[in-house]
């Protein structure tokens, strides 16, 4: 009889062994899962910024796309007002060569307006002028 309980007291402690084994495996499992559901849950968050960083680098290339336009019409308007310019300055040149000649015009018809004077003043009093022409000289 002391026999079997000896062999029940070995069987019994490896019962215990063994659920004290299974009971460890059992924990670093659950530890391992939930390591690798944290990881898990890290990578997704990664993929969503990632994702989200994605979108706002599409939207900047979206607006450097549109300066580039902008740019692009604004050379063009740029070109267009250099040649308005140009002939802004041709204008310029021209008006102002105009006003010189205007000024040489001016003087020429004040010159003809005291000789029509002058000559207007003698016919109308020939004996007047004839002596006083002794005397003198009008410019002509």
């Amino acid at each position: 009889m002391a026999c079997p309980n000896k062999k029940e007291a070995g069987m019994q402690q490896k019962d215990n062994l063994a659920d004290s084994l299974n009971d460890l495996f059992t924990s670093v499992s659950n530890m391992v899962k939930s390591e690798l559901q944290g990881t898990n849950n890290q990578l997704e968050l990664l993929e969503k910024m990632n994702a989200r960083v994605s979108e706002e680098y599409k939207g900047f290339g979206d607006v450097a796309s549109g300066l580039r336009v902008n740019v692009e019409q604004l050379k063009g308007k740029s070109g267009n007002f250099e040649e308005y310019v140009h002939q802004i300055e041709e204008i310029e040149k021209q008006v102002t060569e105009f006003e010189a000649v205007i000024s040489v015009l001016d003087k020429y018809v004040s010159l003809l307006e005291s000789k029509v004077k002058f000559v207007y003043h003698q016919n109308q009093h020939p004996h007047q002028h004839q002596h006083q022409h002794q005397h003198q000289h009008p410019t002509s």
